[in-house]
């Protein structure tokens, strides 16, 4: 990693109407528009995602990111005033009762140390034991079970709707198998099966990793200078099989295809950390940072001063990635987590 002394937050701004950002999914999901981006030719083109392996080179190894998106928020009430509480699941703790969580919480500012939430009636309970660090503990273990019956879709606050049935489909990607995201991987929004079953009769492998999407990736930066923003964990891993399979594709001389941004930052988090196949990662790619891992990415248009798009100009390179920006704005691409997406060759 050599990045620049200091980098200035300004430089990953745009604007974007309102308008472009899209507030539904589509229903066939290969069919999102995907933009093409050339770095060798500093060249820009535009498709349809169903007809991407037209530009992944023979036998390339594609990289999914497998986590699930659980339905974290749960929207509840106090347990001895009308008022009502948003409780939305960050992250489960690591201590012996099983139970409790790292969340955020709305509004926080009212609610008292060791007071009870109730959520359905009062079946289900949570019982805030730490303001600082915003720690609940809920009244029973089956907490994954409760999720799945009152839990929500956690819909990313740009998407001004209530989440509807729909998105417990459409917020998953069709290969999601391990639970504990609490956004989706959303590069991965646009295959279906039989999308992937036509790459593998194309000769392309397809490997899966496990990054659990929490606030880390989403979290903006908010210093001036981006160098100096700190990247919270998330919990990834991947199989021994998949990690051979991914470094004989590399040393065979194949192209490794990340889809996503957090499957990139596990390949790379490999590259830098000696092959550990479990662990959390912190890793920050912003321009100036030199990939290895990666030869290709697939990706989804991000939000403006996020860390997402800091990774993107680090891949695409700055000036032509913001070129991107401006086409995809001019040409009226559906941006951020149900939007179209691009493919950085």
């Amino acid at each position: 990693m050599n990045p620049k002394d200091t980098l200035q937050l300004s430089e990953f701004d745009f604007d974007l109407p309102r308008g472009l950002i899209a507030q539904y999914p589509l229903r066939q999901r290969d069919q999102a528009r995907l933009m093409v981006i050339d770095r060798r030719n500093q060249a820009i083109s535009h498709d349809v995602f169903a007809k991407v392996e037209k530009y992944l080179p023979p036998d390339s190894c594609i990289v999914l990111n497998d986590s699930k998106v659980i339905p974290a928020r749960l929207l509840g009430r106090r347990e001895k005033t009308p008022g009502k509480v948003e409780v939305f699941l960050l992250k489960k703790l690591p201590e012996g009762d099983g139970c409790s969580y790292e969340t955020l919480i709305r509004p926080l500012h009212r609610l008292n140390l060791n007071e009870k939430i109730q959520f359905n009636g009062g079946s289900l309970t949570a019982e805030l034991i730490d303001i600082e660090k915003r720690i609940v503990r809920f009244n029973r273990k089956d907490v994954a079970a409760q999720l799945r019956k009152h839990g929500h879709m956690p819909l990313p606050p740009y998407i001004k709707r209530a989440d509807e049935p729909l998105d417990h489909k459409y917020y998953q990607t069709v290969y999601a198998r391990k639970p504990g995201s609490v956004a989706s991987p959303t590069a991965g929004l646009h295959f279906t099966p039989a999308l992937l079953n036509a790459l593998r009769k194309k000769g392309h492998g397809i490997e899966t990793v496990t990054l659990h999407v929490n606030l880390a990736t989403f979290r903006m930066v908010e210093t001036d200078d981006i160098t100096r923003h700190k990247m919270h964990t998330e919990e990834y891993s991947l199989t021994k099989k998949s990690f051979v399979s991914i470094q004989q594709t590399k040393t065979k001389g194949r192209k490794i295809v990340a889809v996503g941004t957090t499957s990139c930052r596990v390949l790379e988090t490999l590259a830098a950390n000696s092959a550990r196949l479990n662990g959390e990662t912190d890793i920050f790619i912003y321009p100036g940072y030199t990939l290895s891992a990666v030869d290709i990415l697939i990706t989804n248009f991000h939000l403006p001063r996020s860390t997402l798009l800091m990774l993107v100009y680090a891949f695409g390179g700055t000036k032509l990635m913001k070129e991107a920006y401006a086409q995809a704005i001019r040409e009226k691409y559906r941006f951020y987590s149900y939007g179209d997406a691009m493919i950085i060759v």
